[in-house]
C-alpha cells in the first residue's frame, strides 16, 4: 500500500515538472524579441534578460512568498497582490489571470502581463532587481553570443 502512495506522489511530481522550463539565455532572448519586447516602452531585450535572471534564474516555475502574504510567480516574478489572482491574496489582478498560469513553459501570458507592468507609471522600477542590477549598467553582455537582431537600447524612457 505504501508503494502505491510513493508511485502516486512520484507521478504527481513528474506531471508538475513536465511543463516546467529553465530557459537558456539566448533562447529566452529570441522568444522575448519575437514577442515584441525589444524597445517596448523604451526597454531592451537586455533589460528583460537582466530582470528575468535576477528574479527567477530564467525558471518559469519559480515562486517566492513575501512577508506581506503575497507571492511572486514565474520567470518575471509577477506579484499576486497586483498582477494575478492566486485565490489567497487580496488582489487587483491587473493582468486578469490566475497566478498558476505564470508557472509553465508557455510564457506568452507572462509577456502580455509584463507589458502591462512596464506600461504602468513605474515602468521597470516595479522590479527592485532591475533598479539594483540592471538600471544604468551595460546590458549588452546579456546578448553576447546570441545570434539575433536585437541590439541594446542606449536611449531609454525612464
Amino acid at each position: 500500500m505504501q508503494a502505491w502512495g510513493t508511485v502516486v506522489v512520484t507521478l504527481m511530481l513528474i506531471v508538475a515538472t513536465v511543463d516546467a522550463k529553465i530557459y537558456e539565455r539566448c533562447d529566452l532572448a529570441m522568444k522575448l524579441e519575437k514577442a515584441g519586447l525589444n524597445g517596448f516602452q523604451g526597454y531592451s531585450i537586455g533589460d528583460w534578460l537582466c530582470v528575468a535572471h535576477y528574479e527567477s534564474g530564467f525558471d518559469t516555475t519559480f515562486m517566492n512568498h513575501n512577508p506581506d502574504g503575497s507571492s511572486d510567480y514565474g520567470i518575471f516574478q509577477l506579484n499576486s497582490a497586483w498582477w494575478c489572482d492566486n485565490g489567497v491574496t487580496p488582489t487587483k489582478n491587473l493582468c486578469h489571470m490566475e497566478c498558476r498560469d505564470l508557472l509553465n513553459r508557455h510564457i506568452l501570458d507572462d509577456i502580455l502581463c509584463v507589458k502591462q507592468v512596464v506600461s504602468s507609471q513605474n515602468g521597470m522600477n516595479a522590479w527592485d532587481s532591475w533598479i539594483q542590477y540592471c538600471y544604468g549598467h551595460d546590458l549588452s553582455e546579456w546578448l553576447k553570443g546570441c545570434n539575433m537582431n536585437a541590439k541594446p537600447d542606449t536611449e531609454r524612457m525612464t
